[in-house]
């Protein structure tokens, strides 16, 4: 699980963060920035198509099994996506973005894949410890994506940063080739339409079934609400905006990805232990608005730029609440899934938690441009009002849902 965490995190920077610096090196307009790094919008997508990962086996791939076959086919395409990247170069813009597309929407099918994987490899009660060690590797294929790929773009040219990230994907390559298949069976449907309901109509309709209108749709306008300054802040905008604040490349590599990703370990460790101690949705609701106050830090950086201290501290509060709205998240939308509908519904619930935040980021240059840095972050911090109101009406049936599971 660690080793596809990494498969998982190293391409989904190469499309969004780490891009955007390779395209403003090329003369690319902030809003045009922001709209191309967007292509990590894909994650957001990927309840889309996660049926077919459930219920198509790939022709070329069957041997190795529903989940390995998707995983490798995935994997292969990430690879030669971010190759195609490396050879066309910003340069030839239109093939350009039409391999940063591929990367990304394969890179978030391999996501479905993996989370399937690992419901289906293990217990429920094994799953926390999955979670937990595809995660670390998760963070060091983003360390690799991100600060590696800064650094070494101070010393070579960007195609050959984005050749050694392809060739980094060929560990989880083999990972996935000596894994095993989980023991699961699965019943062929009997008809088209049978398949189309089991697939696609079953696993959305049975959240509404279980809950009720009201309290479904409230639960998921706050899925939808609560990590929206995460989200804005993940995207294209940050990177011209470090360089905007007169920082090179290696020094927001070492900061902002180096120490910040063991920073926000940190902040996972935390959150873990605050959900074992007080459960998913107390820890949940506190980690909102210690993450969404944290993107008021940026304004520190605004006013002294170009200072590697205060950039520190700036990153240090940002990455470790971010760390900590990790596992709440995680086992919250994990409460809410019907195990009969795991990997779909998990990939729907999982995408609408990013899909606000991933749109607001995708018109975040011209926010930005419009406005200026400072009011962009302070809309940020100005959305999780929102869902804070909605984590207060939902209080009640979520905190009784915990005690009668005996959590929190």
């Amino acid at each position: 699980m660690c080793l596809l965490g990494f498969s998982s995190g190293l391409p989904f920077l190469l499309v969004a963060g780490t891009l955007a610096y390779w395209l403003k090196e090329n003369g690319v307009e902030l809003k045009e920035i922001t709209m191309i790094a967007s292509a990590g919008m894909f994650y957001a997508f990927k309840f889309v198509w996660a049926p077919l990962l459930d219920h198509w086996k790939l022709p070329l791939f069957r041997r190795l099994g529903q989940r390995r076959g998707w995983l490798l086919f995935s994997q292969l395409v990430v690879a030669g996506g971010l190759l195609a990247m490396a050879a066309l170069t910003p340069a030839n813009l239109g093939p350009f973005i039409a391999a940063t597309l591929v990367v990304a929407f394969f890179g978030a099918t391999q996501d479905i894949a993996v989370d399937a994987y690992r419901i289906e490899i293990a217990s429920v009660e094994a799953q926390g410890a999955l979670v937990a060690t595809y995660a670390l590797g998760y963070r060091i294929g983003l360390l690799a994506a991100g600060a590696l790929a800064l650094i070494l773009a101070d010393h070579v040219p960007w195609p050959w940063v984005y050749v050694a990230m392809a060739v980094g994907m060929s560990l989880p390559i083999l990972t996935t080739l000596m894994a095993r298949e989980p023991e699961v069976i699965r019943q062929a449907p009997r008809n088209w339409g049978e398949a189309m309901r089991e697939a696609v109509v079953d696993p959305f309709t049975d959240f509404f079934r279980r809950y009720g209108w009201l309290l479904a749709g409230v639960t998921l306008a706050f899925i939808l609400l609560f990590k929206i300054p995460e989200q804005a802040t993940i995207g294209g905008v940050m990177s011209p905006f470090y360089r905007d604040m007169g920082f090179s490349k290696t020094e927001i590599g070492t900061i902002t990805k180096i120490y910040g990703i063991w920073i926000g370990i940190l902040g996972v460790f935390i959150g873990g232990a605050a959900v074992a101690r007080w459960g998913a949705w107390r820890t949940l609701g506190a980690s909102i608005v210690l993450c969404g106050a944290s993107n008021l830090l940026y304004l520190l950086v605004i006013m002294y730029p170009g200072n590697l201290l205060v950039l520190t501290l700036v990153i240090s509060g940002e990455n470790l609440t971010l760390g900590i709205l990790g596992p709440p998240t995680v086992a919250f939308l994990s409460s809410l899934v019907n195990r009969q509908h795991t990997a779909t519904q998990y990939a729907l619930l999982s995408s609408l938690v990013n899909l606000p935040g991933k749109l607001l980021g995708f018109f975040a240059g011209g926010i930005a441009t419009a406005t200026g840095y400072g009011t962009y972050f302070v809309i940020t911090v100005i959305a999780v009002l929102p869902a804070t109101a909605l984590f207060l009406y939902l209080w009640p049936h979520y905190r009784a849902e915990e005690r009668a599971r005996g959590t929190g």
